[in-house]
Parts: C-alpha cells; sequence; structure tokens
C-alpha cells in the first residue's frame, strides 16, 4: 500500500497528446492521477488501475470539475497538482470565426480552468500545498501572419497572466501557479499536417516533442520555489525572427 502522503495529480484532456503524456509521466514516477476527457473511459492508452481514476466529462461545466475534485479526495485523499491542459486549437481568419467557434473555444481552454481551478484550491488551502500548471500556447504572446488564429490568442493569452495573479493570492497558502507555453508539438492534432513547415515556425528548425512539454511540467513541480513564471517550451520562438 502506498502512504496516504503519496502525491496526487489531476490531469485534464488527457486522453491524448499532452495530457496523456503527462498523465503517463506522472504514473511511472510513482504518482496517483484523476484523468479526465470527454470520453477518457474509452481510451486505448489508459486504464483504470490504483493508481488511476478516469472521469468522463466536459470540464468546461461546472459539475464536471465538481466531480473530477471529488474523485481525487474519494480515491486518494488529496490534490497536489492540476494541470490544465484541456484545449482546443482552430485557426481561422478572425472574420471567419462563428458564434459557436467562440463558445467552444472560450468553454474549452477558459471555462476549463476556471472551474477546474476554483474546486483544487479549496483542498489545497487545507493541505496548505499544491501547485497548478496551466497550458498555454506561444502563439498566444507571438502570434504569426502566417498563423491567423486570433480565438487562440484570446483564450490562451489569458494563463501567464492568471498564474501570476493567483500566485500572489495564494502564496500564503504555498499554493503556487506556474504557465508552459509550448510551440508546435508533434501531437495527434498535427497527424495530418506539414511537419517541415511547422517546424521551420521554430529557430531550432524542429517541432517539439511531448516530452519536452512533460520536462517542463516536471521540473515546475519539482522547482518549489518558482510561482507565476510562464516557461516557453517553442524552439526560439518567443525570442523573435
Amino acid at each position: 500500500m502506498k502512504s496516504k502522503e503519496t502525491q496526487t495529480a489531476i490531469v485534464t484532456g488527457a486522453s491524448s497528446g499532452i495530457g496523456l503524456g503527462i498523465t503517463q509521466a506522472l504514473l511511472e514516477r510513482g504518482w496517483r492521477v484523476v484523468a479526465t476527457a470527454r470520453t477518457i473511459s474509452a481510451s486505448k492508452n489508459l486504464k483504470p488501475s490504483d493508481d488511476l481514476v478516469l472521469v468522463d466529462g466536459d470540464i468546461s461545466k461546472k459539475e464536471t470539475a465538481v466531480k473530477v475534485g471529488d474523485a481525487a479526495l474519494k480515491h486518494f485523499g488529496r490534490i497536489d497538482l492540476l494541470v490544465n491542459n484541456a484545449g482546443i486549437f482552430i485557426p481561422k481568419a478572425f472574420t471567419d470565426y462563428t458564434e459557436e467557434d467562440y463558445n467552444l473555444v472560450m468553454d474549452t481552454n477558459v471555462a476549463s480552468f476556471f472551474y477546474m481551478t476554483q474546486q483544487v484550491i479549496l483542498q489545497m488551502k487545507k493541505q496548505s500545498v499544491g501547485h497548478v500548471v496551466n497550458i498555454s500556447a506561444v502563439l498566444a504572446d507571438q502570434p504569426s501572419r502566417d498563423v491567423p488564429a486570433v480565438l487562440a490568442v484570446l483564450s490562451k493569452s489569458t494563463m501567464p497572466a492568471v498564474s501570476k495573479a493567483l500566485a500572489l493570492e495564494y502564496a500564503a497558502n504555498n499554493i503556487r501557479f506556474n504557465t508552459v507555453s509550448p510551440g508546435n508539438v508533434n501531437t495527434p492534432m498535427h497527424a495530418n499536417d506539414d511537419h517541415t513547415a511547422l517546424a521551420k515556425f521554430h529557430p531550432l528548425g524542429r517541432m517539439a516533442e511531448i516530452s519536452d512539454v512533460v520536462d517542463a511540467v516536471l521540473y515546475l513541480q519539482t522547482a518549489t520555489f518558482v510561482t507565476g513564471e510562464n516557461i516557453r517550451v517553442d524552439g526560439g520562438v518567443h525570442a523573435g525572427r
């Protein structure tokens, strides 16, 4: 049996890509994880175990966030880390976006952060320790004229700012907030895209691998004096062109 103090994480958008990579890395390091996505129970890559609970649901809805938080406390008794990874990317010319596009992106990228983070803070305050990592995108603060995606900018540019604000608000409770902002990552989302073109977006000349983003999250978890920070895993995009 593991100690009651074994660390527990919640990862949203965990069924594939970055969220799946983070979940698997945490499990490999002895963490207990509550992983959530709309239909994560059907995942071929994650199977429930003593250390892994899968929760289906739309994380942009408060009731799902409550369900996920309750599952963590019921099964593991604590919440040490939340990775707000759930996100959607719809590149379009600004005037081509529809009301449906707007609602879907803002719900998935912003409301999911809002409701899930509210849930975990209550428990982290009781523990007097906790950490929230928000996954943003370097495109949010380094837009590209070749990739019009204002809804990504609108929704993801909030993450570094809100991490700084919450880092100050909850510093006295020993709860840290940080952001990871990737460039183009080699995930299933880009399976049918031109990887050569995507690689050229970065001065280092390659796409990020999921492991690059995972490494940043793991670093932030162990770096207990780092809070309010935004780590750009972008191959130098933020440095300019």
